[in-house]
């Protein structure tokens, strides 16, 4: 019954954050053990966790219960994680990744910001074989297409089409993994930099 399962719930997270979460990474001595405890929780906590999964040491996400990650990818060390997420497969995550699915109201002026609650939740979604940066902060509603690479610190606050590699805070695409028409070319690279397009793009780079 639900009263079980939330009794469940909560003793894997106490399991998780009180010992499981501080357990060496992946790479140090007996880090495959910790990498197998900490996956044995998050496979029982998250909305769905695929087979192989990698869940690095100090991740934070709440109770787990709208992370959602395909096969043989990862979370990477300290990453935050709030809100309803959902991370396809083959996704590298590198360390100090924050990704929020909420934001604080802010369109009064009356009372201070921290008494205004949040912004109705939007899902962040990451598609396949992506390479998550060190430091990438994924901000509200993003989605981030197959294939996609975002740069080492980067700030993501657009969706991020397939195959780019992005950069920059705010973010800004550099170029293409793959080949494109270039009329796709300059509508992807508008939708991210918000009409402003990159010296790189007009040069046709």
């Amino acid at each position: 019954n639900k009263a079980l399962k939330d009794w469940k719930r909560h003793l894997l997270c106490g399991l998780y954050y009180g010992i499981v979460q501080h357990l060496p990474s992946s790479l140090m001595p007996l880090g495959n053990l910790a990498r197998k405890a900490r996956y044995w929780i998050c496979v029982r906590l998250f909305a769905r966790c695929g087979k192989k999964v990698n869940i690095e040491s100090h991740a934070f996400f709440h109770s787990g219960r709208r992370i959602s990650i395909g096969d043989y990818s990862g979370i990477g060390m300290n990453a935050h994680l709030s809100g309803p997420v959902t991370i396809g497969d083959n996704v590298m995550m590198g360390q100090d990744v924050v990704i929020l699915a909420h934001n604080h109201k802010f369109s009064r002026t009356d009372i201070p910001m921290c008494l205004q609650g949040l912004q109705p939740e939007r899902p962040v979604r990451i598609g396949n074989d992506v390479w998550i940066g060190a430091r990438v902060v994924i901000l509200a509603g993003v989605k981030v297409g197959d294939g996609a690479i975002l740069g080492a610190g980067a700030v993501i606050a657009r969706d991020v089409p397939a195959w780019a590699v992005v950069i920059g805070n705010p973010a800004r695409i550099i170029r293409f993994r793959r080949t494109s028409q270039p009329l796709a070319r300059r509508e992807a690279i508008q939708s991210i930099d918000g009409g402003r397009l990159s010296v790189l793009s007009q040069k046709g780079h």
